[in-house]
């Protein structure tokens, strides 16, 4: 089982910057795909931005180039730079292991239980 710890939100200003972490601890399988989802009030959890062992991406189209995700495998770690925050974009975020690549976007198929998330909150 592998179990997943988000950190690194917190309360920002409209146009600022943020730096989400993910830290995995316990045993992962192959294929090492990592995902960030997020989930506001009253909404269904969604999807952020993905990413393959090798360093491949793929971005929810709302994000507008806005956010970058990457990963250190030597520290089991993936990040999610965000820059030119909206008001929008205040939610929990989490990461999670998608169960195939085909199925990054989709939050209901992920491999792993939901950690606790970070919450990112953006104030106009």
């Amino acid at each position: 089982q592998v179990q997943l710890v988000e950190s690194g939100g917190g309360l920002v200003q409209t146009g600022g910057s943020l730096r989400l972490t993910c830290a995995a601890f316990g045993s992962l399988w192959s294929p090492n795909h990592r995902a960030w989802y997020r989930q506001s009030p009253g909404k269904q959890r969604e999807f952020v931005a993905a990413i393959t062992a090798d360093g491949e991406t793929k971005y929810a189209r709302s994000l507008r180039g806005r956010f970058t995700i990457s990963r250190d495998n030597a520290q089991n770690a993936i990040y999610l730079q965000m820059h030119s925050l909206e008001a929008d974009d205040t939610a929990a975020y989490y990461c999670n292991v998608p169960i195939a690549w085909k199925n990054c976007e989709d939050p209901s198929k992920v491999a792993a239980s939901w950690g606790q998330g970070t919450q990112v909150t953006v104030s106009s």
